[in-house]
């Protein structure tokens, strides 16, 4: 059994009234010992399943286990028991307690887990000597640099000695100078006990990592002749947050854009006429549908690949854009 089973999960949010669903019927195993990397631009949900992962957000729909336990089943004691001891998280801003010295914000957690506090001290102490920062224990984080207060945030994140631990883009804020010691502390973290899985669009991680695993694969460009395709009244062409390689053009009949609402209703945006094209800024900048297209009586459309739409547009096209 993998120690971190992810099945078809689905995360979703509302921002600005409209349903936003940056991961979609995802899937991820992981062995003990495994470092991974989870790639992808700003914005296409690493920090969201990363926060799913341990317990913070829960998913529409799919299953996550962690060492043979159902995280998303889980509620009440049973959840804080799994985001106590299960999962350990560095955060991109630190999150350090600025009135606590290094020791003191490992401490908290492992007092707050029953430790004593001679055996809280203790451990706070050897954890910091694995980090290579024996010599600032008594040192507050406003009098360390960057890359020190990263260094104490994992091994906070290690206190408790969890199986699993998240890091989200943990050298965000590094220079290369910096960087170099919390790179070598993240591949070393990764043992026969232990999975590590690292959010982050930083190629400098991309030599430590066992799995790469793209989250917002890069959508190739669609090549080859255009296609004209006929829809029947109500057929989708594309749905909100599908990926998409082509830019499409109205021949005959109506395509009528439209975009989800949070409560469940459906916004129309634009009805697209014959001598109009839609759907460019997908293939364009390698984003998801950010609208769902559905003709509108009989329908004919062509679809075009970026190259020959681009053609279509230095020719002096006449047609005019939409979204998606």
């Amino acid at each position: 059994m993998s120690l971190l089973e992810v099945s078809d999960l689905t995360m979703e949010y509302s921002s600005a009234g409209y349903v936003v669903r940056p991961v979609r019927d995802f899937s991820l195993q992981m062995e003990s010992g495994q470092l991974g990397l989870l790639l992808g631009p700003s914005g296409c949900g690493k920090s969201t399943l990363l926060s799913a992962l341990a317990g913070l957000l829960r998913p529409v729909a799919g299953s996550i286990r962690v060492n043979g336990s159902e995280v998303t089943e889980l509620s009440g004691a049973a959840l804080a028991r799994y985001r106590q001891s299960a999962i350990g998280i560095v955060f991109q801003a630190f999150n350090l307690i600025p009135s606590l010295t290094a020791r003191e914000n490992i401490e908290l957690v492992l007092r707050t887990a029953g430790y004593r506090r001679t055996a809280a001290r203790r451990r706070s102490e050897t954890l910091l000597e694995q980090v290579d920062l024996g010599d600032h224990v008594n040192q507050r984080p406003g009098t360390l640099s960057g890359g020190e207060q990263q260094r104490v945030a994992i091994a906070r994140a290690l206190a408790l000695d969890p199986p699993l631990l998240l890091a989200d883009e943990p050298t965000a804020h590094l220079d290369y100078i910096q960087v170099e010691g919390v790179l070598n502390i993240l591949r070393q973290l990764a043992d026969a006990n232990r999975t590590v899985l690292i959010a982050t669009h930083d190629e400098r991680l991309l030599p430590l990592a066992d799995r790469i695993i793209e989250l917002a694969p890069v959508q190739l460009p669609a090549t080859g002749p255009a296609e004209t395709m006929a829809l029947g009244d109500g057929a989708v062409l594309f749905r909100q947050g599908d990926a998409g390689s082509l830019v499409y053009m109205v021949e005959s009949g109506t395509v009528v854009l439209s975009r989800e609402r949070s409560d469940g209703t459906e916004e129309v945006l634009q009805e697209v006429g014959p001598g109009a094209y839609f759907g460019e800024l997908a293939p364009m900048f390698g984003l998801p549908r950010s609208a769902t297209a559905r003709a509108q009586g009989d329908t004919a459309v062509t679809g075009l690949p970026l190259s020959s739409f681009r053609s279509h547009m230095r020719a002096g096209s006449r047609y005019g854009g939409g979204p998606a």
